[in-house]
């Protein structure tokens, strides 16, 4: 089972949702870089499960713990080990679905590939396997930010279910995003989205919705011109992400409905920069980031455990049904913002070091 990202900055997840723990070795970080633990707890401080009423109850900490590759609050340039414990899985609540197949879960397909799965928790098909990820993110933001200090990875849910924030990615804030519960760009979206994961978890439902995300200041010449296209780079981690179904650059999917004289993005010259005038490509041409506003959109489907009755089978091929238990998030996407946005940094962090080493000016 392959649980590795990346080749200039390679990380490796491991754990289980039910298991001891779960974590990440990093290898090929530069030495000299000023990383702490604090920087790492403040990111997974961000994904944890228990933040508000919107999100799985369930009780961890997610207190990382540094193991090796890191002294004095500086990079050795050896591998990076992070660890984080499980303290609060109950794995008694997973008793029926030992021999049961969730519906929309991987339980069957791990069945199918593997022949035996870690039925508590689901495993590696946890959302829970995302700790590595944002811990691993936190470090390539700081190899990221030693080398481009300006550049800026933003975040925010735009839309739950039927409901979509109007905020245009040029005008979101941080600051805005991080201040509700939902992670949205405005305080009207958030009570609407807010209210109606609400509604949605009271009746033992759940929602999907969109996950945006913008790079700012991004240098340009990041990404190849083929198969290592920096979309596709993007698409692959983006699409790795647990529930994550559909993944668009710059005007995506809408993209049919111009012709090339109204979608092309015109160049003019800002001082000494080359600049475009619009942004349909989302920041990337050719494959290769051309100094404008990385934005991409990520559709994530409903969460697939449901506190409602379901027609499924077992292991042994009979038709049976079930009543989802454990604790789940009814949406997943206040608590993917954060995902997304590791795995933007990994992602900034490989093509970034590629870079530096395929030119020397």
């Amino acid at each position: 089972m392959s649980s590795t990202f990346g080749s200039h900055f390679k990380i490796s997840t491991w754990g289980e949702s039910h298991g001891a723990g779960v974590g990440v070795v990093i290898d090929g970080c530069p030495p000299g870089v000023s990383l702490s633990r604090e920087m790492i707890q403040q990111a997974l401080d961000r994904r944890r499960p228990g933040q508000s009423d919107i999100v799985t109850p369930r009780q961890e900490a997610d207190e990382v713990e540094i193991l090796s590759g890191v002294l004095d609050g500086t990079t050795l340039g050896t591998p990076i080990a992070l660890s984080v414990r499980n303290k609060d899985h109950r794995s008694s609540a997973y008793d029926e679905m030992q021999h049961i197949y969730r519906p929309s879960h991987a339980d069957y397909c791990y069945d199918a590939k593997y022949g035996i799965r870690a039925w508590a928790g689901g495993g590696r098909a946890s959302a829970r396997e995302t700790i590595g990820r944002v811990a691993a993110g936190a470090v390539a933001e700081a190899v990221v930010r030693r080398l481009c200090p300006d550049v800026a990875v933003i975040g925010w849910v735009e839309q739950v279910h039927t409901i979509v924030c109007p905020v245009r990615p040029e005008e979101v804030n941080a600051a805005v995003v991080e201040s509700n519960i939902v992670r949205t760009a405005d305080a009207e979206s958030a009570a609407k989205m807010a209210a109606a994961i609400r509604e949605a978890r009271s009746q033992g439902d759940s929602l999907g919705g969109i996950v945006a995300c913008t790079v700012r200041n991004c240098p340009v010449g990041l990404g190849d011109p083929v198969f290592d296209k920096l979309e596709a780079t993007l698409a692959h981690a983006m699409l790795s992400i647990p529930a994550c179904k559909g993944f668009e650059v710059g005007s995506g999917f809408t993209a049919p409905r111009y012709r090339g004289s109204e979608h092309n993005d015109a160049f003019y010259m800002e001082g000494e920069r080359v600049r475009t005038r619009t942004n349909f490509s989302g920041g990337i041409q050719g494959g290769i980031s051309n100094g404008e506003d990385i934005n991409m959109r990520l559709a994530f489907k409903p969460t697939a455990t449901l506190m409602l009755e379901q027609d499924t089978v077992n292991d042994a091929h009979q038709e049976v049904r079930l009543r989802g238990k454990g604790r789940h998030d009814a949406c997943v996407l206040p608590r993917a913002v954060p995902v997304v946005e590791a795995m933007v940094w990994l992602v900034l962090c490989e093509h970034l070091l590629h870079q530096r080493a395929l030119r020397l000016n």
